[in-house]
């Protein structure tokens, strides 16, 4: 007869091996003495495709990469149900993303820190440290820093026919700009990536690799974390369990020496983890029979997301990446470049040029973005179209719609009800109306004339505001950044989940470090902001 196992004791437990977990695990680790647990509900990231940029294709919606969640039927969407890409591997969303390096204005800041009433959410405060993690491509100055972990390059193709809807838009009364991370963003220009010589770069590879050789980091794959482990009485989490390989494991916590366990399981997947251990709305508990550890109704709801408007223009008299790819020279082409050089079409980001402008002249700062491509197709995972085309993205980037994510079922491989809540206020329909009829004056705009742009989508027949939104809910879709389900607050706001400190209200020895704690989203892409988080928690728990 054998006896159990010992239960294995750690100084750190993270939940989550994504943006934010890779970068706690090196820094945390940084200590020998610290000994840390990074679980992770995926596999590794020995995928080729996590890696050659273009790979996004094949790993959203894939069950090797993504969770693969949906939301429910949106009324704002005329009913549509979206994809809800989610990385599940190791580095997480940032194994699938888009690649853009964007930290979001100055502006966002300051809602945090009165959100929070803690100034250490500055824009100044978190401008310190994005330069603490950043290799920027250029030198370092005032906003970026050198010899960080994190690479942002330069991308390594230009498009023609970029650079022409980059002309339009500065007709249209967008400056150009070389630099989308100084605070301001209004401008047009190519995006920065987060890439290596061509290479996707993840947080594994960034922050991981170099912690994993450290004796005092233990890492467990494909490991679904069921519940934590409260004392309920003294309301103290007190350690994790996980099931792997259909075995349930419990490890433990060292809070007498101020141990902690520090849920970095993102937006959708950390409310599921809070909700299945007792931490959340009581009401929605009670049904589901889930004894209640805190009534925290914040929890899940608060949910903000980028709604990206992908408006499609046929082009004449000029190649884009529809034609070059459609053959099975063009595809070889494309190959033999990346495999030489590491660049080409294999290299993009899904979106290479961006602008930032105002839907309209009250806004205090730039609240559209553009997501400018030169391709089209119907829906993301289809073919490319046959013709040539551009595709203008644009999202608002400060959306006052809210919505939820809740777990309805106690099974953790059970999706939870997603319901993003698009277009639910007159503010958002309002901009989306106002974005679709600024696309259209940049692209009827000199500099693209010649190239006879025809809107095939959404189609020039919606033109009323009643039917500009309409138009806008058949067009919409995610741009993957959900935000906000966990957020921080004040002590008097009963819908904060979280204080400043990243800890969850009412548990001790328990923080949330990931986009959910975010009380308002970010005007950008959402990565960098998440690392950025993660940077200040690793500041709490070193006492740096």
């Amino acid at each position: 007869m054998t006896s159990a196992s010992p239960v294995k004791t750690y100084d750190y437990i993270i939940i989550g091996a994504g943006s934010a977990g890779c970068m706690l695990a090196k820094r945390l680790t940084e200590n020998p003495a610290k000994r840390v647990l990074l679980i992770e509900a995926g596999k590794n990231d020995n995928y080729i495709w996590v890696h050659v940029p273009v790979g996004y294709l094949y790993c959203i919606d894939n069950p090797r990469t993504d969770w693969r969640f949906k939301t429910a039927t949106e009324p704002g969407l005329n009913g549509r149900s979206l994809l809800y890409p989610r990385g599940r591997v190791l580095g997480g969303c940032s194994s699938i993303n888009g690649m853009i390096y964007m930290r979001g204005q100055e502006g966002d800041y300051a809602t945090w820190v009165k959100a929070t009433g803690d100034d250490t959410w500055s824009w100044q405060n978190a401008l310190r440290r994005y330069k603490a993690f950043e290799d920027y491509h250029g030198d370092a100055n005032q906003w970026h820093g050198k010899d960080g972990e994190w690479t942002v390059s330069k991308q390594r193709l230009r498009w023609p026919i970029m650079d022409i809807f980059k002309e339009a838009a500065v007709e249209a009364g967008i400056p150009a700009s070389d630099d989308f991370n100084r605070g301001d963003n209004f401008g047009v220009g190519y995006f920065d990536v987060s890439q290596r010589k061509g290479w996707r770069l993840n947080t594994s590879k960034a922050f991981l690799h170099d912690a994993a050789k450290r004796a005092n980091l233990t890492v467990v794959t494909e490991a679904i974390v069921d519940k934590l482990l409260i004392n309920a009485s003294k309301k103290d989490c007190y350690g994790v369990q996980y099931i792997k390989d259909g075995k349930i494991t419990e490890v433990l916590c060292n809070i007498a020496n101020q141990g902690e366990v520090i849920l970095s399981a993102g937006t959708i997947g950390s409310v599921q983890i809070l909700e299945r251990s007792g931490i959340g709305s009581a009401a929605h508990l009670n049904k589901l029979g889930i004894p209640v550890i805190v009534d925290l109704p914040g929890v899940g709801e608060n949910l903000q997301d980028h709604l990206q408007l992908r408006m499609i223009y046929k082009v004449n008299g000029i190649k884009t990446l529809n034609t070059k790819s459609n053959s099975l020279l063009g595809k070889l082409m494309i190959g033999m470049e990346y495999v030489l050089n590491r660049s080409g079409p294999m290299s993009m980001a899904p979106s290479q040029l961006g602008a930032f402008a105002y839907s309209s002249p009250g806004q205090l700062s730039a609240n559209l973005e553009y997501h400018v491509q030169p391709l089209s197709l119907e829906k993301f995972g289809e073919n490319l179209h046959s013709f040539n085309a551009i595709t203008a993205s644009v999202c608002n980037l400060r959306p006052t719609s809210r919505g939820s994510v809740h777990i309805h079922s106690i099974d953790p491989e059970t999706p939870p009800v997603i319901t993003p809540n698009y277009l639910s206020t007159e503010e958002d329909r309002k901009v989306a109306a106002d974005s679709i009829r600024l696309t259209r004056k940049i692209v009827d705009g000199r500099a693209l004339q010649p190239y006879t742009p025809d809107e095939y989508k959404p189609g020039r027949q919606y033109q009323t505001d009643e039917e500009l939104i309409k138009a806008a809910g058949d067009i919409g879709t995610t741009i993957f950044h959900p935000v906000g389900t966990c957020k921080m607050g004040r002590d008097n706001d009963p819908m904060a989940v979280l204080d400043s400190q990243l800890r969850v209200r009412g548990i001790h020895h328990l923080r949330v470090v990931d986009a959910s704690a975010m009380p308002f989203i970010t005007s950008g892409n959402t990565a960098a902001p998440t690392m950025m988080i993660a940077q200040r928690a690793a500041e709490l728990l070193t006492g740096e």
